[in-house]
């Protein structure tokens, strides 16, 4: 799977859907585009906030809408994270609530690196080959579990 097939499958096909299973060329392209999109946003709006706000009475109102567009870009791209994140941890046959679960552990002070390496791992690490309980493999569709007599 590529950039654009990546993207166009999280965002238009896959945007709230929490079953299934994530390749993770389809995680990680889409990873990169989330970051490069707040990247540039980050650096426009930087550039017009720098470039505007010249008077010392506070921000401008265009600044404030340029903040503003950006909290709607982040907001409107938490759910489909979520979700790919859910089908990433399908793919290696893990619930998705252990993700909810590693991320409230992430909240305790000073230990919260820990469950965000175990995320990062389980991102990294190649998903259970052919079908699990989660759905068929996205890399080979076709494929079929094996059968132990």
């Amino acid at each position: 799977m590529g950039f654009t097939e990546a993207v166009r499958t999280v965002l238009q096909q896959k945007y709230a859907t929490f079953s299934g299973r994530a390749s993770r060329s389809e995680y990680w392209w889409f990873q990169l585009f989330y970051i490069l999109l707040l990247l540039a946003y980050g650096l426009i709006g930087g550039f017009l906030a720098g470039l505007l706000s010249d008077n010392h009475d506070g921000p401008s109102a265009l600044v404030i809408i340029v903040a503003i567009v950006g909290g709607i870009i982040v907001l409107a791209l938490i759910l489909p994270q979520i979700a790919l994140q859910v089908r990433r941890f399908h793919d290696r046959n893990i619930s998705g609530w252990w993700y909810l679960g590693l991320i409230i552990l992430s909240m305790i002070p000073y230990l919260g690196i820990i469950p965000a390496i175990a995320i990062f791992v389980i991102n990294v690490l190649r998903g259970t080959e052919g079908p699990n309980k989660f759905g068929a493999d996205p890399l080979r569709p076709d494929a079929r579990a094996a059968v132990f007599a």
